[in-house]
């Protein structure tokens, strides 16, 4: 069904919580079943609470009832950067984060602070950008003792600034968009050659408490989309610590035996930007764009820019 189908199994690490307490989970659970995987870590200040501010934002309100944004994250992870200081995850997790290298799985930057940066690059500065990246650079650095090759924005959150630093950085890949397939990000100064491995599924979150989508048949919803992908041979899938990592485990387990059962090829992302630029690749505009079951709007691939990134 999904033999010639390879899928990228990106990580994103949002929390303090979620490194101490979904990472490892992760990591033993693809262990036993043998997979590869990418993490994507959080390395600053973990200010999860300050995120209750885009309660205002359409679409917020319904998805935090939708994912029981409480019963995953914990009262004290939401209380983060409002009630309680949020704790500098690179500091606090550092060691946890050295083991997913050391058992051999890829590791990437995510962000430095997830909530700053989903919250406020979409409409950012050059300055800003950049300071926030190169913080994110330098705390991850610190914690693993090299730069990371590829990046993965919070929230699916970028600018036309944040693309021409991976650029200039020289980053190998990123994952910061959504789309249905690789491609090179169109920018001022022509194609930028750091492609981007958009997300091209949808992720847990989106689903739930959707069309009568629940826990006991998440799996099957994600399955069935990536066996009917415009882009079958290559695609991506973002879990997050916090939810598939904890109380969501067993149903991404469960997803995983679907497609190994299947014969997809699973796998970390710079397997995936292997196989990607084997083959000519498009250049596409980042626009941002709704997707259903998110608030706001997303960096995504477009042909033509309506809104540009």
């Amino acid at each position: 069904m999904l033999e010639q189908t390879r899928i990228g199994l990106k990580v994103d690490v949002d929390t303090l919580r979620g490194t101490r307490e979904g990472v490892p989970r992760l990591m033993a659970l693809f262990k036993r079943h043998r997979i590869d995987a990418t993490f994507y870590f959080s390395v600053g200040p973990d200010n999860t609470g300050r995120a209750m501010r885009r309660v205002f934002r359409k679409g917020f309100a319904k998805k935090v009832a939708r994912t029981s944004v409480l019963k995953h994250y914990g009262l004290k992870t939401l209380l983060y950067g409002v009630l309680i200081p949020g704790p500098d995850i690179g500091d606090r997790a550092g060691a946890e984060m050295r083991r997913v290298h050391d058992a051999g799985f890829e590791v990437g930057v995510h962000t430095y602070d997830h909530v700053r940066w989903q919250d406020y690059v979409a409409g950012a500065t050059d300055d800003w950008t950049r300071t926030e990246f190169e913080l994110a650079l330098s705390a991850f650095e610190r914690v693993f003792g090299f730069l990371p090759q590829s990046h993965a924005a919070a929230g699916w959150q970028i600018n036309a600034y944040g693309l021409e630093l991976e650029r200039e950085y020289g980053l190998r890949f990123a994952s910061d968009t959504r789309g249905s397939s690789p491609f090179f990000p169109r920018l001022a100064r022509g194609p930028s050659p750091c492609p981007q491995l958009p997300t091209t599924l949808p992720t847990f979150d989106e689903l739930l408490g959707r069309d009568h989508i629940d826990e006991s048949s998440i799996a099957d919803s994600v399955f069935a989309r990536s066996r009917t992908a415009s882009d079958p041979g290559v695609q991506v899938f973002t879990l997050h610590a916090e939810l598939e990592g904890m109380l969501l485990l067993d149903a991404f387990e469960s997803l995983l035996t679907k497609w190994r059962n299947s014969g997809a090829d699973l796998v970390r992302m710079a397997k995936l930007h292997e196989a990607a630029i084997g083959g000519p690749l498009p250049t596409l505009d980042v626009v941002m764009a709704p997707v259903a079951g998110r608030s706001g709007l997303l960096a995504t691939s477009a042909p033509s820019a309506a809104v540009p990134a």
